[in-house]
C-alpha cells in the first residue's frame, strides 16, 4: 500500500497501534527524550481513541448484531486509558513511580490493540467492503485532524461529547503544543 487513498480504515488503525507499541516501547527503553516521546504518544492516543470513538465504536455497533458489549467493552478500556495517560502526563517522566505505572499503562494498551485488533477490526473486515473501509478511513483521518491532542478523560467518550467538546479542546491543545514548541526550541 503506497498511498494514504489505498489504505482501508482498519489499515490505518493498526498502523497506528505500531506507532504506539513502539513509542512505547522507546519510552520503557529510557531514552533521552523520554519525555518528548512520551509527549508524542500522549498526542497520538488522544487523536487515535478519538477517532475510534467517533467513527469506529459507533459504526460497528450499527453494523452488526450482537457486538454492543464488545465495543462497551473496548470503550470502557479506551476511557480508563485515558485516565491512566492523564494521571502519568500529571506525574511527570521523572517521577520516581513513572517506570512501574507506565509498565502497567503499556501492558493494558497492548492488550486493548490486541482485542481491538482480533475482534473489532475483523468484524469490520468481514461487514464492509474495501471502498466503505477506504471511506471510513478517510473519515478516521479527519477526525484525527480536530481530535484533541492529549487526553482528556473527564470530557466523555460518546461520539457526541467528542464532537462537541473535542474541537475546542483541540484548539486549545494545539495552542499549548505550540508554545511548548517554542520554549523547546529556546525562542519563549
Amino acid at each position: 500500500m503506497n498511498d494514504q487513498t489505498d489504505q482501508d480504515v482498519v489499515d490505518v488503525l493498526t498502523t497506528q497501534h505500531e506507532q504506539i507499541s513502539t513509542l512505547i516501547g522507546q519510552i520503557r527503553a529510557d531514552h533521552d527524550d523520554k519525555q518528548q516521546l512520551f509527549n508524542e504518544l500522549v498526542r497520538l492516543l488522544a487523536v487515535h481513541e478519538s477517532a475510534e470513538e467517533e467513527v469506529v465504536h459507533p459504526t460497528a455497533k450499527r453494523a452488526a448484531f450482537g457486538v454492543e458489549d464488545m465495543v462497551k467493552t473496548r470503550l470502557t478500556e479506551e476511557n480508563r486509558a485515558k485516565q491512566y495517560l492523564a494521571d502519568l502526563y500529571d506525574m511527570g517522566v521523572d517521577h520516581p513511580e513513572f517506570a512501574a505505572r507506565f509498565a502497567r499503562f503499556a501492558a493494558a494498551v497492548a492488550d486493548h490493540a490486541a482485542h481491538e485488533e482480533a475482534e473489532e477490526f475483523t468484524m469490520l473486515r468481514k461487514q464492509f467492503s474495501e471502498t466503505q473501509l477506504q471511506r471510513m478511513a478517510d473519515t478516521v483521518r479527519f477526525a484525527e485532524s480536530v481530535a484533541p491532542t492529549r487526553v482528556h478523560p473527564h470530557a466523555g467518550e460518546s461520539p457526541l461529547a467528542n464532537v462537541l467538546v473535542g474541537p475546542p479542546l483541540a484548539i486549545f491543545d494545539r495552542v499549548r503544543d505550540a508554545i511548548r514548541n517554542r520554549r523547546e526550541d529556546g525562542d519563549g
